[in-house]
């Protein structure tokens, strides 16, 4: 088999981190994932999501960016947790529609973004984790998060919608394959049957 870029596309509290370390122990490949802990504007962002979108958007494209660089030179299958096409078509272009990015920003961010992927590799492969905006919240309360605790319910709907729109579109372009994994229908965590058959299911997508 030879060396593939996978990423592992999702909204917040879906599960990607978890599926990214059970999927890359089960075939050895090497995990990369999403800088959240070190954002030092995440937990401003939730208090005040219009002050500090654009500053958090840039973080994150700039972060993910360098993972992107070191992507493009892959000597083993990496996944990846979340892409860099997600903070454009899902988180910055939902946060300019509720109103908390100034068009002048979304302007400005998009641009960049474009510019910045167009020298990019693209995924060999996109795993979207699925699940309702009432699986989610129940997600994001069990881990506890306190940055987490005001995010807007509105704005984690939106998400999804968005979600779904980029996944159908990457489907109908067949620029990136897809494969969706509905999280609503069990627990990788504790079933392990289920969670065989996903990784079964990533595994053999690559290969045709």
């Amino acid at each position: 088999m030879k060396n593939y870029y996978i990423g592992i596309a999702g909204n917040i509290g879906v599960g990607k981190t978890t599926f990214t370390e059970m999927l890359c122990k089960k075939y050895n490949w090497d995990p990369h994932f999403e800088i959240v802990i070190d954002n030092p504007y995440l937990e401003d962002f939730y208090k005040e999501m219009r002050r500090w979108s654009f500053h958090l958007q840039i973080f994150f494209l700039s972060k993910r960016f360098q993972v992107q660089k070191k992507i493009s030179n892959l000597t083993n299958t990496i996944v990846q947790d979340r892409t860099i096409y997600e903070d454009a078509r899902i988180f910055a272009r939902s946060i300019y529609e509720i109103g908390n990015m100034p068009k002048r920003d979304w302007e400005n961010y998009n641009e960049l973004f474009n510019e910045m992927t167009s020298y990019l590799k693209k995924p060999d492969l996109i795993v979207y984790l699925k699940a309702s905006t009432d699986t989610l919240i129940d997600h994001i309360k069990s881990r506890g998060r306190d940055y987490e605790k005001n995010i807007d319910l509105e704005y984690l709907h939106l998400l999804n919608i968005h979600y779904d729109k980029w996944i159908s579109n990457l489907e109908k372009t067949g620029k990136i394959n897809t494969l969706t994994v509905n999280m609503n229908e069990d627990d990788i965590i504790n079933n392990k049957d289920f969670r065989e058959q996903l990784f079964q299911n990533v595994y053999d997508k690559l290969n045709k």
